[in-house]
């Protein structure tokens, strides 16, 4: 599901591009390390801004990223073109990975998501496919907004969301466990229980 004029504004401000780089970013690290020299993939690039934190900050040698909005994928070819022969930016969807961006099982060493999953109706199938593309020993980073934060009044009134089969932080952690993702104690709720943050490893 597409982002709303509200939500597109608020993900690509000043303001969200300096608490993903000062506050998520480093979240992550600190649950799960860095990815020197990896194969990364980004599922719901958006801007393309967390696609250089993975280089800049995790490491990675190459991103391939992947966007449903074309004209965030357009917005991320512009921000990243002097990454051109690290980066590689194409439109589809997280739940079908083959077809968005050719990727075959056990092909990446990191997946990230930022905040992406929850926009997605089958939000099940790119579990799935997280895992299916991981590389025995890869990590799949994550930051989710659960269906708490989803049910608030000003999510309601302003955002827009798959209102059906939205996952709370308890079950966003059982789908990766039943998918062979290992979330161990890498992960945390905040702001109470609204937003989950973690690492997960593939055995």
């Amino acid at each position: 599901m597409l982002m709303n004029k509200v939500e597109t504004l608020m993900v690509t401000s000043p303001a969200n591009r300096v608490f993903q780089r000062c506050v998520e970013a480093p979240m992550l690290r600190r649950l799960g390390g860095r990815t020197p020299g990896a194969r990364a993939l980004e599922i719901g690039c958006g801007s393309g801004y967390g696609t250089k934190l993975i280089i800049d900050q995790f490491g990675a040698a190459t991103v391939d990223a992947v966007d449903l909005d074309p004209a965030m994928v357009t917005r991320a070819r512009r921000l990243l073109r002097r990454y051109h022969d690290q980066v590689r930016i194409v439109q589809g969807s997280a739940d079908d990975l083959q077809a968005a961006i050719g990727a075959d099982d056990a092909t990446y060493d990191a997946v990230f998501d930022f905040g992406i999953i929850h926009h997605i109706t089958n939000w099940r199938d790119a579990v799935a496919e997280v895992a299916r593309v991981l590389r025995p020993g890869g990590t799949f980073y994550y930051l989710e907004v659960t269906a708490t934060a989803l049910a608030r009044p000003s999510y309601r009134r302003f955002l827009h969301h798959p209102t059906e089969d939205r996952f709370t932080a308890g079950q966003f952690l059982a789908e990766l466990a039943r998918h062979g993702l290992d979330p161990a104690d890498r992960w945390r709720t905040y702001v109470g229980s609204d937003y989950l943050a973690g690492v997960a490893r593939k055995p």
